[in-house]
């Protein structure tokens, strides 16, 4: 979402912005009480139907923001503020009482949240309720008011309208509504808000969802006696406007970090990502609706019992298990027999992986592949290589030639899908957005850089320059498919890395902004989401109404990579929220797993090929939704099987001679053996943020006393212990020193 602010005569103006120009104009408010945000000057007033809180900053404009809409005459007296507000007001109109509370914040940037609590007098019907958030000239005139709206809501993700006033100069501002505060609101009324927060301009901010109006429209009401959270606005402010969009996008996640930190953020559980691994692994190799065989070979169905082979999900499966044999140290024959069988997807003459084998059926077009898909192959093959598998780097390097014809055919701006013969165009654009793959670049550039590491070909090095360089301008609709733009953002901090170029650094932030736009930061409790988490979930697709787990697993490896090729350099918001999306993951993604939700909460149907659901298996669900729909209805992804071993290995440590596993739901940057039964960790996520640590026993062996402390000596006290597991919440940056007997 990128609106350039129109003029008054091109798009019109609703009657709450003029009823707002007249109030302002015609001086009938009444101030009730002032105060100032550093330089913001902060003024509360009763208007006919609304409190308003005025934000200036002196001679460059301001904003208009609706705190609470009564939608009549009310009463409005100060009361006492609780620890931590600023101003306290309780409204009093026929719809009951409305309690407005205001907090402020004036650290590194200033905010301003504006929490508003109804308590209906009777049971309430909501048929509508405009928008809270109007931009001010500096005669406080709505229309006068010229700026530009970079980002706004998609659908059920991060409810933000992101947004700078250049005239006049008032500055950047985001503003952040905590949907999760709404829940029983939207419980009782039986909504969603979907794309609540944006608005065309100068009408912005929150549109509250209400029921569908008709000849007889619902009658779900607010109950009466009952609090209710109406709005918990969370504004953060900028004295300017960034002057590109790479530097926009850092601002974007400075200040989305502003506003992370203010939230009460959902607990999360300590999951045995090992054991769902070793049961993985087994239902692969034995499930039959897992494997098929064709010429001689094993063969992974993409869904349970269902789909023709893919190279794609058979590449993503042997790096998955790839991974989990050099963490366990042991040999694993189901990867050396999925790997045997990759050459089948090698066609010799185009010198490339195609999609599916030579005896695909015909109900398939052999010729057609996703844009994506041509590299996502390549990717996992490269990990392969780089370790050193023969095999895997003369099929990459084979394959690499055609990789780079494609590109440069399309010009480093890829289409949907193409045929892979002569490069004709099959669908050029998404319907969602009128674009094609924008985020492919990424995903290829982080391919040629892996190449270049295994070559020292320059030719890759620039190869990836080109695409991300192609990439830039496309600001926060950047994101096409969430892992391929968590790639693409890997790909950026790995340019800097080598180059030493900032204008990288500063384009990961691109990449990341548009992923963050599109996660749900936050905890819904709609119809069955109340049965699992999908805080800070990412949805799959910039369209899509779903969480996917392959979008979620693959994200949190890129975002591996990411941190590992940081340095003090990057913003520390950035790496706060990144370490909370990978936190968050492995916790939120347990719930894929349909032995974990409750059978009512699973649908019956598939989409139409996508095989069936079977809960005995450990493979995850595909989609998991916001809104509270059925859970798998696109189907079980046996491709998706990856993401126990990517999270096992990845948050379970081994500690040579110890009695435990080592569990920490944050990457850890480094781990030393400081003596014969002490460790030393250090973790650098967010510096207000915590982490879960446990001391997880291992097979044979008793768990001993231990000591969990800061670098300072202070003793990390145990929150919870078992005979099989210690759990510790730590600070999640700095070090930590781990001892045991």
């Amino acid at each position: 979402m990128a609106t350039r602010a129109r003029s008054q005569e091109t798009v019109g103006a609703s009657p709450y912005v003029l009823a707002l120009r007249h109030a302002l104009r015609d001086g009938t408010m009444r101030t009730v009480a002032e105060f100032d945000i550093g330089a913001l000057r902060v003024e509360l007033r009763v208007g006919q139907d609304s409190l308003w809180a005025l934000v200036r900053r002196p001679n460059a404009g301001g904003l208009a923001i609706r705190a609470a809409y009564p939608s009549g005459p009310f009463e409005c007296s100060q009361v006492r503020a609780d620890d931590g507000e600023i101003v306290k007001l309780r409204l009093n109109s026929a719809l009951g009482e409305h309690v407005v509370s205001f907090r402020t914040h004036d650290d590194a940037l200033q905010s301003l949240r504006i929490t508003a609590e109804l308590t209906p007098s009777t049971p309430i019907l909501v048929p509508f309720m405009p928008r809270d958030l109007y931009p001010l000239d500096h005669v406080d005139d709505p229309l006068g008011a010229v700026g530009q709206v970079e980002a706004g809501q998609r659908g059920l993700n991060v409810g933000v309208v992101y947004f700078h006033i250049d005239d006049p100069a008032f500055g950047s501002v985001l503003y952040f509504q905590n949907l999760t505060a709404m829940n029983p609101y939207y419980r009782a009324t039986k909504t969603a808000p979907d794309s609540a927060v944006g608005g065309v301009w100068p009408e912005l901010g929150y549109l509250p969802p209400t029921p569908a109006q008709s000849g007889t429209p619902p009658i779900d009401a607010l109950p009466a006696g009952k609090r209710v959270t109406m709005s918990d606005a969370i504004l953060v402010f900028r004295h300017d406007a960034a002057p590109h969009e790479r530097e926009s996008a850092r601002r974007f996640l400075q200040m989305l970090g502003v506003a992370y930190k203010q939230l009460a953020l959902p607990g999360t559980d300590y999951r045995d990502w090992v054991g769902r691994a070793e049961k993985t692994l087994r239902d692969l190799d034995e499930a039959p609706a897992a494997t098929i065989r064709h010429y001689g070979h094993r063969y992974i169905h993409p869904y349970t019992g269902a789909e023709y082979p893919d190279v794609m999900v058979q590449m993503s499966i042997v790096s998955a298990l790839h991974d989990w044999s050099k963490w366990t140290g042991e040999d694993v024959p189901l990867k050396r027999a999925f790997q045997a069988a990759l050459d089948k997807f090698y066609d010799p003459k185009l010198r490339t992986l195609r999609r599916y084998l030579p005896n695909v059926g015909k109900d398939k077009n052999a010729d057609a592949v996703d844009s994506w898909y041509l590299y996502h192959p390549l990717l996992n093959l490269s990990n392969l290589a780089l370790d050193g598998d023969d095999h895997a780097r003369t099929l990459f390097l084979d394959s690499i030639d055609y990789a780079i014809k494609a590109a440069r055919h399309f010009d480093y701006r890829w289409p949907v899908q193409y045929d892979l013969t002569d490069f004709s165009v099959i669908t050029d654009v998404a319907d969602a957005d009128g674009r094609g793959q924008t985020d492919v670049g990424g995903v290829y550039a982080w391919v040629m850089l892996q190449a270049f590491q295994l070559t020292d070909d320059k030719r890759f090095l620039d190869e990836a320059r080109a695409a991300l360089d192609a990439a830039m301008g496309l600001r926060f609709n950047i994101n096409y498919q969430a892992n391929l733009t968590a790639w693409g953002a890997t790909a950026c901090m790995r340019m800097w890395r080598i180059t030493n170029a900032p204008i990288y650094l500063e384009q990961s932030y691109v990449y990341l902004g548009s992923f963050f736009q599109n996660c749900e930061i936050w905890e819904s409790q709609l119809e069955l989401a109340v049965h699992y988490r999908n805080f800070l979930g990412v949805t799959c697709l910039q369209d899509a109404p779903y969480m996917a787990i392959y979008e979620c697993f693959e994200s949190f490896a890129a975002f591996e990579r990411y941190l590992d090729d940081s340095g003090p350099e990057l913003d520390p918001a950035v790496r706060m929220l990144i370490a909370e999306y990978c936190k968050h993951a492995l916790d939120r993604a347990w719930y894929y797993y349909p032995d974990v939700l409750p059978p009512e909460a699973i649908s019956p149907e598939q989409r139409a090929g996508n095989g069936h659901i079977d809960p005995k298996l450990s493979f995850p669900l595909e989609d998991l939704y916001p809104d509270g729909q059925l859970a798998g209805q696109v189907g079980q992804e046996v491709y998706g099987a990856g993401a126990a071993f990517i999270f096992a290995t990845r948050a379970f440590t081994h500690v040579e001679d110890a009695p435990f596993l080592l569990f920490c739901d944050h990457l850890l940057r480094a781990i030393e053996r400081t003596g014969d039964r002490a460790l030393t960790l250090t973790l650098d996520g967010g510096e207000t943020c915590t982490a879960a640590l446990s001391l997880v026993r291992r097979k044979r062996r008793t768990l001993t006393k231990s000591r969990v402390a800061t670098i300072g000596g202070d003793t990390v006290r145990a929150h919870a212990s078992s005979p099989d597991r210690i759990d510790y919440r730590v600070p999640a940056n700095g070090r930590l020193v781990i001892t045991w007997e």
